[in-house]
């Protein structure tokens, strides 16, 4: 399918600040040395491309860091290293600073692993550590291995992981339907706006693509990389051809906005209008502990 039009515009980077009222959730990020933990969080959190986790070398003990998502929520990631000796200590002098206050577990296996008795054993040990201290974290187990792994498979299965920790998504979901009928849109979609994991997504019309999401993902965050190398952020872009018209915009201070519409009576002007004037109402949706809002059809 020929592309008739591309538009897109960039803007010098500037700084973002960590609010200080965050609400932190801790996410435990395990599995035996060289599974493909640090790696994977490394192009999923820090725009990494795969070939550059190579030079990556083990995690020694436990690497923290935070992840900003939709304003006040920050993850909390623990990336704890997967030699034995580690993994020992985890499971006896560390358990409770380790397992404590847990909102997500994430653990991975190495589809190549030769030890497989062994990784059942320290994943039934992470499970009985997760059930005594965080009874109520969501646990996640990845089978993975950073270039055996389709990119849209691996965005896929970190964009269900985050879904779960965004505590209103609910809310989220029906003013993004609501959004999208109002402007007579085909499909809308909501980025994250540091890692363009999909977040929440509504269509009005059945598309054949089921990788669709994460496949633009990946190539908006190739593009974002290039922009960063000339001290610039991406800001929107606008693709059209005889079918369809697509624009991706910053929609939020966290977010950005994927609107598909297909009817050409409607001009770019009045998409772009819309768009713009749906920001502030999802701003306050942002607001985990803030009022609650609805869009509501007029």
């Amino acid at each position: 399918m020929a592309v008739d039009l591309w538009r897109f515009w960039a803007a010098p980077v500037a700084r973002e600040v960590m609010p200080s009222t965050a609400m932190k959730k801790k996410v435990l990020l395990m599995g035996k040395s060289g599974s493909g933990k640090t790696s994977m969080r490394s192009i999923i959190f820090a725009n990494y491309i795969a070939r550059d986790t190579r030079r990556l070398g083990a995690t020694i003990d436990v690497e923290h860091s935070h992840v900003r998502f939709l304003g006040n929520l920050v993850l909390n990631l623990w990336d704890c290293g997967g030699q034995d000796t580690f993994m020992e200590n985890y499971f006896t002098s560390q358990r409770d600073n380790i397992f404590r206050n847990v909102e997500v577990l994430i653990y991975v296996f190495d589809v190549e692993s030769r030890e497989l008795e062994k990784d059942m054993h320290y994943y039934q040990s992470c499970l009985e550590a997760i059930l005594q201290n965080s009874p109520d974290a969501k646990i996640f187990c990845l089978v993975h291995k950073m270039d055996l792994v389709q990119e849209d498979q691996r965005d896929l299965a970190w964009s269900s992981i985050v879904y779960q920790l965004i505590p209103n998504v609910q809310q989220l979901e029906m003013n993004l339907r609501n959004f999208a009928q109002i402007i007579e849109a085909d499909e809308v979609l909501l980025f994250e706006r540091a890692t363009f994991l999909v977040i929440s997504h509504y269509q009005c019309k059945e598309q054949r693509d089921i990788h669709r999401f994460e496949k633009i993902s990946n190539i908006i965050k190739q593009f974002k990389l290039s922009c960063s190398k000339l001290a610039a952020s991406f800001q929107s872009m606008e693709v059209r051809n005889s079918n369809f018209a697509a624009f991706i915009d910053i929609f939020t201070s966290n977010t950005y906005v994927m609107v598909v519409m297909s009817d050409p009576s409607i001009p770019s002007a009045a998409t772009l209008i819309n768009i713009r004037n749906a920001r502030k109402h999802f701003e306050k949706l942002e607001r985990v502990d803030g009022p609650k809002h609805s869009l509501l059809m007029r």
